[in-house]
């Protein structure tokens, strides 16, 4: 009876670990306005409910020290990967935000992001929340806590392999990133291109005139304008993104467990 107890509970114990590690790097998640012990309440509950519909006797359990350590080292690993995988579309949305801010000229315009520790200028912020408000509406932390539930179907408990195609799809994941902010920034990178080449021809045509103190202002007003104007296209963007890098996370799951 004791060993059967003490079997469980070492179960149970290593699904915890992998389901809070994933909480402490997810998008919303990993929010430091949730309290710790929250956090650590809700693994525990998903950790419980998951131990219910595991296959336990399968699992092979060796009560000592060395076992435990490298299991549980491998258990917040695989959690850290699961989590962090879905944060690589806020970093590109939050980097495409950056780009578009300097471009309009609010580069000075710094605010702090509590959710990173990072500073970032008010557009990239803007857009940022706009992207964690459409991760709400499509119910993408309900996906977070599927996607756990799936992985201890595919990667069973201490079995877990980093292969190469694992690290394929994280760095081709990572690479997203810039391929996101490029795909964001894109209207509005062309826009004031061509409103830079009218600057460099009218410094040409008035040179007594100081043309890029002039035009500051008004490059501002037409940034928000075209802002304004995309909003519904990049509702529509951030959320098709949201629900391709959920796919991506389920393949990257199931590359774990090969």
């Amino acid at each position: 009876m004791t060993d059967i107890l003490i079997t469980d509970f070492l179960i149970v114990f290593l699904i915890f670990l992998r389901i809070f590690s994933a909480l402490m790097a997810a998008p919303v998640f990993s929010h430091k306005a949730i309290p710790a012990v929250s956090k650590v309440f809700i693994s525990f509950i998903i950790a419980y409910i998951v131990f219910n519909t595991v296959n336990s006797p399968e699992i092979v359990i060796e009560p000592n020290v060395w076992w435990i350590a490298v299991n549980a080292i491998k258990e917040i690993f695989t959690g850290l990967i699961i989590g962090y995988t879905l944060n690589f579309i806020f970093y590109g949305i939050n980097f495409a935000g950056t780009l578009i801010g300097f471009d309009i000229g609010l580069a000075m315009a710094t605010i702090f992001n509590p959710v990173d520790d990072s500073n970032g200028n008010v557009i990239g912020q803007l857009i940022y929340f706009l992207a964690l408000l459409m991760f709400f509406i499509i119910n993408g932390h309900h996906y977070v806590i599927q996607a756990l539930a799936y992985s201890f179907r595919v990667i069973p408990l201490s079995e877990v392999t980093i292969t190469g195609t694992v690290l394929d799809l994280l760095i081709k994941y990572s690479a997203a990133v810039f391929i996101i902010a490029v795909k964001i920034a894109a209207p509005i990178l062309v826009s004031f291109f061509l409103i830079h080449i009218a600057e460099g021809i009218l410094a040409r045509i008035i040179p007594q005139m100081q043309v890029f103190f002039v035009t500051y202002p008004i490059k501002i007003g037409v940034g928000f304008l075209i802002l304004l104007l995309l909003v519904p296209l990049y509702v529509n963007l951030i959320k098709n993104l949201l629900y391709d890098f959920e796919d991506k996370l389920l393949t990257l799951v199931k590359a774990m467990g090969s």
